[in-house]
């Protein structure tokens, strides 16, 4: 990834995370990049919590890329910590580079770094594409997962 950087996002990347989340088969029926103020929210929470990491990566400084991973302390597994990945996203022009398996990869490494014991995350039963390019990282399907929508 010499061409880009990885970094916290600030705040002023938040319209570009937005249109990135969007812009995929389940975010255009959940997510609205022409109001922001909810993701203004969410993104200060999620800035002042110390086991969140809401990163980017960068073109020059334009992001074209976004994850999130969350280091989740448990009682679980002896008391180890795990990393949560969610809401990967490599921009469309972006996609197929390998850019997205180095960003993954970086959220391994520092939940690594962070003292985590394993990684986990979830995908959407219908991303067919996403699982295959999970499986490719080592990940393997171990759990079934549910959500009760409030």
């Amino acid at each position: 990834m010499t061409d880009y950087t990885i970094r916290r996002a600030r705040r002023d990347d938040v319209a570009a995370i937005v249109r990135m989340l969007a812009d995929d088969q389940l975010g255009a029926t959940r997510d609205d990049p022409g109001d922001l103020e909810p993701y203004l929210r969410a993104f200060d929470d999620i800035d002042a919590d110390r086991n969140q990491f809401l990163m980017v990566v960068a073109s020059g400084d334009e992001p074209v890329g976004t994850l999130q991973l969350t280091i989740i302390p448990g009682l679980a597994r002896r008391g180890a910590l795990r990393g949560q990945i969610e809401a990967v996203r490599i921009r469309a022009d972006h996609r197929g580079s390998g850019l997205g398996a180095d960003f993954v990869r970086w959220a391994i490494d520092e939940s690594r770094r962070r003292g985590c014991a394993l990684v986990q995350l979830t995908s959407d039963v219908t991303r067919t594409e996403a699982h295959r390019f999970y499986e490719r990282l080592g990940f393997t399907p171990s759990h079934m997962g549910f959500k009760l929508k409030l």
